[in-house]
């Protein structure tokens, strides 16, 4: 396998250059992620702790291999039973629990599609997904059935192609109760002898853009995902290893970038729903449970600032922190290594094609402020709108050169769509980026996100990294607002920290403050304090829904 191919030359040599150069791809004809994160480990040895499940008030359950094993067979059982078939979506309504682990499992061992759904959603949100993405069956919760019961309220052609529903909690309002259906079905199931290229799961876009897009997946994705899990979280998995996120496992960032990679490893995963991220229960968490290796968005990460001496007033035990999703900033890559005790590897990648740019502190690879190189087995550049690629420092759009095995298959049902993703073989990410001489990747932003002002093009990032050093700054966004004179200037939305109040004369005083720190020509000219910032599900902010204010 791929993961066992880089861990096999990381002895040679620690060497970024080397290991990129080195790496080869090995990729099976025949792979099935079923198979791989469970039955080969339940084989070996079936009470091998797979997930540790932690309640909402506490309690702690330790699930095996072998626990994951038999409740997948038997829900792969039930699933067919009931008509699902190769190539059919199967959709999962459910927070961060261990029955989601099942449910993956028993998907790709029959040749399902997967369609994880966070629990986040509205039921306009899930309906369009639901609609689009034609799930014939769901498994959910009490929570998720009450959001479908709105749905065929309001429209119910939006359920048309959904035959069976299933419920974690039991049955009622339409759905069987999964309990009593798996309790029925065999625990011997032969999973399908899928092929690597087989479709496997389909995430959904954030939707920072516009209608969010079904990136459609193959197995082979998690093979890909390995070198760009490994060199983040500092040559994963090593004795003792137990991974963690706060990032909701419909996700591609907790499904692919902690618990499939984990599982696959034989590295336990702990699960605990957060309905609202609680930087005091993360931390708890993560002392309680002895998490070793955590993946935390940039936003959770500046959340965590606000608790004074973490490492003081918690046992935390970390030995790598990985974050992506948005710009991580200098400012909380410097607090974490002061405050968590560990530096954070930034990477980057998107849900059509994930961890290709990552940073590996223990190899020199890290730069506050950048998000890494490109991790070996990729081939990542900045562009210009033909698809050449700039010179090193010259500003262009982030690209990823096919073939990749992180790279999605197509946008389901929307094949102009897939075409409009690519300049000749370059994946375009819509990130607007900066390559240096050495080969570190900075994020810009989005391209519509790039203010234009008075000649200079200017990033977000940078400005709300300086921002959110003023003391009185919790989190920030900026955005570009017209002007007459520059064509843009820069507008800041500012969320106060507990116990400051809003006022022209802080305002002025933010003003000064990032007029000194950066540039008269980054300052924001107008600032406006708000309760929140608008957030997709991921994490990032929303910057359209901020421009629509202005």
């Amino acid at each position: 396998m791929a993961s066992v191919v880089f861990r096999r030359m990381l002895p040679q040599s620690r060497s970024y250059e080397e290991l990129y150069r080195q790496f080869r791809w090995r990729v099976p004809a025949q792979f099935n992620i079923g198979v791989e994160v469970c039955d080969r480990w339940a084989a070996e040895d079936p009470d091998k702790l797979a997930l540790i499940a932690v309640s909402q008030d506490g309690q702690s359950q330790d699930v095996s291999y072998g626990w994951l094993r038999e409740t997948s067979n038997r829900l792969a059982n039930a699933l067919t039973a009931h008509g699902i078939q190769r190539g059919d979506r199967v959709a999962i309504l459910l927070p961060q629990t261990h029955e989601v682990a099942a449910i993956h499992i028993a998907i790709y061992k029959l040749g399902g599609i997967a369609l994880p759904l966070a629990v986040l959603f509205g039921p306009d949100a899930l309906a369009y997904r639901l609609h689009n993405a034609g799930a014939k069956a769901l498994l959910t919760n009490e929570q998720g059935l009450a959001k479908i019961a709105e749905i065929r309220r309001a429209r119910g052609d939006a359920l048309a192609g959904l035959e069976l529903i299933l419920s974690v909690d039991g049955p009622g309002d339409g759905a069987l109760g999964m309990p009593e259906t798996l309790a029925r079905a065999s625990s011997d199931f032969t999973p399908l002898d899928t092929a690597a290229d087989d479709p496997a799961m389909m995430i959904y876009t954030s939707g920072t853009t516009g209608q969010p897009k079904g990136a459609l997946h193959a197995h082979r994705v998690l093979i890909g995902h390995m070198p760009g899990i490994e060199l983040p979280q500092e040559f994963f998995p090593q004795p003792d290893d137990r991974f963690w996120t706060p990032a909701d496992w419909a996700w591609a960032g907790g499904l692919l970038d902690c618990l499939l990679p984990s599982l696959y490893c034989g590295v336990p995963v702990v699960a605990r729903r957060f309905d609202r991220f609680d930087p005091e229960e993360a931390l708890s968490v993560m002392a309680r449970f002895g998490v070793r290796n955590a993946f935390i968005p940039p936003t959770a990460l500046r959340m965590l600032r606000a608790v004074p001496d973490p490492r003081g007033r918690y046992d935390i035990k970390l030995r790598s922190v990985g974050s992506g999703g948005e710009a991580l900033g200098a400012e909380t890559f410097e607090w974490g290594k002061a405050a968590l005790g560990v530096s954070i590897n930034e990477f980057y990648g998107q849900t059509e094609c994930n961890l290709v740019v990552g940073s590996c502190a223990s190899i020199g690879v890290v730069r506050p402020g950048a998000i890494g190189k490109a991790i070996p087995g990729h081939h990542v550049a900045v562009i210009d709108p033909e698809g050449r690629p700039v010179k090193p420092g010259e500003i262009g759009q982030i690209a990823v050169a096919r073939p990749d095995l992180v790279m999605f298959l197509e946008y389901w049902g929307q094949p102009d769509a897939t075409r409009e993703k690519f300049i000749g073989d370059w994946m375009t990410t819509g990130d607007q980026g900066v390559m240096d001489e050495e080969g570190y990747f900075t994020f810009v932003g989005r391209d519509d996100d790039v203010i234009t002002s008075a000649g200079y093009r200017i990033g977000p990032g940078e400005i709300e990294d300086c921002l959110i050093k003023h003391p009185a700054v919790a989190l920030a966004a900026v955005v570009g607002m017209p002007d007459a004179l520059r064509t843009e200037i820069v507008k800041a939305f500012i969320v106060l920290k507990s116990g400051r109040e809003k006022s022209n004369a802080l305002a002025d005083e933010i003003q000064a403050f990032v007029r000194t720190q950066l540039s008269a020509h980054e300052y924001p000219r107008e600032i406006a304090f708000i309760d929140e910032l608008p957030m997709t599900t991921t994490g990032k902010v929303i910057r359209r829904l901020l421009r629509a204010k202005i």
